[in-house]
Parts: structure tokens; C-alpha cells; sequence
């Protein structure tokens, strides 16, 4: 589903335009960016799940265009984890 198609549905199933729909989305992915910014940053949406962020450990890797060995800095990188709803929607038998 792409931004577009989200952005219909959700102006569908509240009953508002378009354009509040997107200021809607776009609000959302404001406040999940700012909040994973945060040093110990995580924001918890309930029947989704929760967006965080870990921290990697500088480790060894090899270039695949050279094949030469070569150092991965540290680096914080977000994760997300989703909620038993929607794991139970997605894995629902019928």
C-alpha cells in the first residue's frame, strides 16, 4: 500500500478531505521520527506496535565490490516490534 492509497483510506473511514487526511499521515511519521531521535527514543502505538532504537556494535564486514575486509562503524538504527493484534490479523486462520 502506498502513501496515496493510505491517505484515501484514511479520509474514507474518518469522513474528513484528503488534505486532512495527509496532514494526519504526515503528523504521524513526524512524531514517530522525533521521538526515535530522542537518546532513548521509542513511541508505542497500541494495535500496531512499538517503533525503537538499538544500538549496533561496530563489527567487521568485506566490501562486495573489492572483497577487502573493512570496519562497520557503530550506529543506532530504529526497529520495529508489532503488537499481538496485529500479529494475530496477519496470522488469523480462517
Amino acid at each position: 500500500m502506498t502513501k496515496p492509497e493510505i491517505v484515501t483510506r484514511i479520509s474514507q473511514d474518518a469522513g474528513i478531505t484528503k488534505k486532512a487526511a495527509g496532514a494526519a499521515l504526515s503528523s504521524l511519521v513526524q512524531a514517530v521520527h522525533a521521538a526515535l531521535k530522542q537518546k532513548n527514543g521509542k513511541i508505542r502505538i497500541a494495535n500496531l506496535g512499538t517503533f525503537r532504537v538499538i544500538s549496533l556494535k561496530a563489527r567487521k564486514g568485506v566490501n562486495p565490490r573489492t572483497g577487502k575486509a573493512m570496519t562497520i562503524p557503530a550506529m543506532r538504527v530504529p526497529r520495529f516490534t508489532s503488537s499481538v493484534s496485529l500479529k494475530d490479523s496477519v496470522h488469523k486462520k480462517k
